[in-house]
């Protein structure tokens, strides 16, 4: 039975060693996509409970274990018409992604490096880009 396990454990990382780019990109986007989207839940449920967006994401509440992984992938930036959130990491690189119109809507995000985004015209309300809390 022990064996069974070490011979599985080295067939998959042979395996992610032959897939190589290909497994990091899928892991990188994978993580990047999971991470942006936590955080603007967590941004958009702030601001449904407040009733503004947090001024930095530190001031976000009734996080989960995970939270620093998705918070670490991000960068943020409150405007004066909403929010930038700018995607900096997936697993261990930058992915590229991009979502539908539709995604979009109703979100108070206004500027964001991810495909398909809308892009702010105005100068941000408080501070530079904060990547951690």
């Amino acid at each position: 039975m022990r064996l069974r396990f070490l011979a599985s454990i080295i067939m998959l990382m042979a395996l992610a060693l032959s897939t190589g780019c290909s497994f990091k990109q899928e892991a990188d986007a994978k993580f990047g996509d999971q991470g942006f989207k936590t955080v603007i839940s967590l941004i958009e449920l702030h601001k449904t409970r407040f009733g503004h967006y947090p001024e930095t994401l530190s001031e976000l509440k009734y996080t989960g274990d995970w939270y620093p992984i998705a918070i670490n992938s991000v960068q943020y930036r409150r405007l004066d018409n909403g929010y930038e959130l700018n995607l900096v990491r997936g697993w261990v690189g930058r992915p590229t992604l991009s979502y539908p119109a539709d995604f979009w809507h109703g979100l108070g995000l206004v500027s964001s490096n991810v495909g398909g985004a809308p892009h702010a015209s105005q100068a941000p309300a408080s501070g530079q880009l904060s990547p951690t809390p």
